[in-house]
């Protein structure tokens, strides 16, 4: 198995982690379980609030420019 697919699987299983937790003994416990997992997928940005919203002006910014070139 080669570093990225390890990095990759590492990736997702804490996700998975994250997503478990935060249903079970998080500050949403109601919030359906697709609504965890989707945090799980993205779970840097929701431990670091910062880094989600450096992800968001990226987004934004991506998308203008593609909107002003195409």
């Amino acid at each position: 198995m080669k570093l990225k697919h390890k990095l990759i699987l590492a990736y997702i299983a804490i996700g998975l982690l994250y997503a478990c937790y935060a249903h079970f003994f998080g500050s949403n416990p109601s919030k359906p379980w697709g609504w965890h997992i989707g945090q799980g997928l993205v779970w840097p940005a929701v431990l670091i609030p910062g880094l989600g919203s450096l992800i968001g002006g990226v987004i934004i910014i991506a998308f203008v420019i593609a909107i002003t070139v195409l």
